[in-house]
């Protein structure tokens, strides 16, 4: 009996230790449980730096490709031959080709920059173990992506159906590999899980446009083989605006007689602040990457401003519990006995919080938003005021039509200024109204909805006498002001009573000092939000008139803006155009006719020698009245003097050389 209960004894015993755990929460079969909130690594089927390296083979191959193809094109009859052999990613001075592309390339080139601090891998294709050695690394990917992307710019420039095929193929390759290494791995652990998809985004929509773009253009390549549709694409834009220029004075005439209603003001009151097209003006290339990447990057600082902060601050309300109230305590801090109603009271604050900063977020975003829409309608003004001739008031900068250096390397830096300058602004404009949307919600409405913690009001009434002097004093002083010291005489306001003016200044000298204090704490407060909302705005100093040139914003802009109007001055491509047409035969068009030379461009070069030929006459009365037109502007338009044709040291009567 003892034999078989130790029998039993022992066998009961073997069983209780084979079991595998104590609890039955701990996972089985060596698995760890993942913390919640915690996002679990991905292993993308194919490797990231694999699929990349692919991409920059592709792309060196199709810039190849795009080199010899303008080559070749070169050695064609009338093929010009003052283009090199590698394409240009953006033919930023060019006013007839398409904006939509430049703007889909720089949006995406922003995009993957703004996903670079948060990558692993600077480079995809280096596997680096250290993270210190990234930062060097990170430096030379800012030059790397921008080569990266070249390729697929470029086949948009070069405007040949070969070019169309092989953007049509980088394209798809781009947008393939970045929907395929979002669909396996959608969540990342930097910041927020759905962070680096949602910053995707733009990447996305933009080579989601080029794989779309290139296929059409090239089934249109090939339905236009007479080159008759480009052409007149080249003129579209000049020819509209001299249209526009010689009915400007028909449709002045005709405005100043037509009776505006109320709709109709409105409209015009509108137009002055928010940016519409208007017929005969294109904005630069420039400007519209600009805007552009304004957009893109109010996109992406939002974003990271709204996922870095907002999940945070609702986990932490979630994870409230009865603790805190000893928390609080340990601070002296007692809000309430019932320690649930402690609970409850921190998670309302919590998402008070959270109410204030998404305020602050949307009218951050609202602001920089309507400031970008006003800027465009101040570039279109200042551009249509110089290209007429005219000279904008820009302070004490330089004036001087003709490009400098300066002016060069403003123009480069443009839009890469303006989208700094965009997400420093918008991060100034958050911190600046998250601060006064928080002093208002927790000083002011939830003290006085909940009629308790009246700290600010109550400080405030016990300073009563203070600021009751303070307002009585400048009452008495703008009253006096208006009754006592001033009386009109014959319609003209003079000065009387000085003998009290003299008494009333030198009596309220103190209380106006503490005035002073008050207004200057409102000027600082106000020129720190309009500095802050107009941050990003290039068009005006954010110094005084005399101080202009020490701002380095609006200096840029003032260079780029001789740039743009020195080098691309619609009238002027408008006169080189006619040059091509009436004065050199048109040759005949090549199959694939988009590799020649920009008619604007040889228009120059005609425009820099004697040609006898020069002399012809135009076959219509219509067109000679409109080229005299056109000669008038350029003779008289000051903006067009920096191409005209210097004097001649010992020119004979009839213009030729001795």
């Amino acid at each position: 009996m003892s034999s078989a209960a130790g029998n039993q004894t022992s066998s009961g015993a073997t069983e209780d230790y084979s079991y595998g755990s104590w609890y039955i929460d701990e996972p089985q079969d060596s698995q760890e449980l993942q913390p919640e909130g915690v996002v679990p690594s991905c292993h993308p089927s194919v490797p990231p730096g694999l699929l990349h390296t692919s991409l920059a083979v592709l792309s060196v191959v199709v810039l190849l490709l795009l080199a010899l193809l303008v080559r070749c094109r070169q050695l064609w009859p009338h093929g010009g031959h003052s283009r090199s052999g590698l394409p240009s990613a953006v033919d930023f001075l060019t006013m007839d080709g398409p904006w939509t592309v430049p703007a889909a390339i720089f949006m995406v080139l922003f995009s993957s920059l703004c996903l670079l601090p948060l990558a692993e891998a600077p480079l995809p294709f280096l596997t680096l173990t250290s993270p210190s050695s990234r930062g060097p690394w990170k430096m030379l990917a800012l030059l790397y992506y921008p080569a990266f992307y070249y390729s697929l710019a470029a086949c948009a420039t070069v405007r040949h159906a070969a070019a169309h095929l092989l953007g049509s193929v980088l394209s798809w390759a781009h947008f393939g590999v970045q929907v395929w290494q979002k669909a396996e791995c959608p969540q990342a652990p930097k910041i927020y899980k759905y962070y680096s998809l949602l910053a995707s985004m733009p990447l996305l929509l933009g080579l989601g446009f080029l794989s779309l773009w290139y296929p059409v253009q090239l089934v249109r390549s090939f339905s236009q083989r007479t080159g008759v549709g480009l052409e007149r694409l080249q003129s579209s834009y000049p020819e509209e605006y001299l249209r526009t220029l010689l009915c400007l004075k028909k449709l002045r005439s005709s405005s100043h007689t037509s009776k505006h209603g109320f709709l109709s003001q409105a409209w015009i009151c509108f137009r002055h602040y928010i940016y519409t097209p208007q017929r005969g003006f294109r904005l630069p290339l420039t400007l519209v990457l600009s805007a552009t990447l304004t957009g893109t990057a109010i996109y992406q600082v939002a974003l990271l401003l709204l996922v870095g902060v907002v999940p945070t601050i609702q986990k932490v309300r979630a994870g409230i519990t009865t603790d805190v109230s000893y928390l609080l305590a340990g601070f002296g801090i007692v809000l309430s006995e019932d320690r649930q109603e402690v609970v409850e009271l921190v998670k309302y604050h919590l998402w008070a919080l959270e109410v204030c900063y998404i305020s602050a977020l949307v009218l951050s975003c609202s602001l920089t938003f309507l400031m970008l829409t006003r800027s465009l309608v101040t570039h279109r003004a200042n551009l249509q005021a110089l290209h007429r001739g005219a000279a904008l008031d820009l302070g004490p900068l330089p004036q001087s039509p003709h490009p400098s250096r300066q002016a060069i390397f403003c123009w480069m830096n443009f839009s890469a200024y303006q989208t700094a300058f965009t997400c420093l602004g918008l991060l100034t404009q958050q911190i600046i109204f998250f601060l006064g949307t928080m002093a208002l919600a927790f000083l002011v409405f939830m003290p006085v909805l909940h009629g308790s913690n009246l700290l600010l009001l109550q400080s405030l009434g016990s300073l009563w006498p203070f600021w009751l002097t303070l307002a009585l004093a400048v009452t008495l002083q703008n009253m006096a002001s208006h009754w006592v010291f001033l009386k009109t005489h014959h319609g003209w306001p003079e000065l009387t009573n000085r003998c009290a003016l003299y008494a009333a200044t030198f009596l309220l000298f103190p209380i106006n000092v503490l005035v002073g204090v008050m207004v200057a704490i409102w000027r600082v407060v106000l020129s720190a939000l309009y500095n802050a909302v107009h941050l990003g705005q290039m068009d005006l100093s954010l110094l005084p008139p005399g101080a202009a040139t020490l701002d380095p914003g609006y200096r840029t802009y003032c260079n780029f803006l001789k740039i743009e109007v020195n080098q691309s001055h619609p009238g002027m491509i408008a006169f080189c155009t006619l040059l091509l047409r009436t004065q050199k035969p048109r040759p005949h068009p090549a199959p694939q006719d988009g590799l020649r030379l920009g008619m604007e461009e040889e228009g120059m070069q005609l425009l820099q020698i004697n040609d006898p030929v020069a002399k012809g006459t135009g076959p219509r009365a219509r067109q000679g009245r409109a080229r005299w037109g056109l000669t008038y502007t350029l003779l008289h338009n000051p903006a067009l003097q920096t191409f005209r044709k210097r004097a001649l040291s010992g020119a004979r009567a009839n213009g030729t050389q001795p």
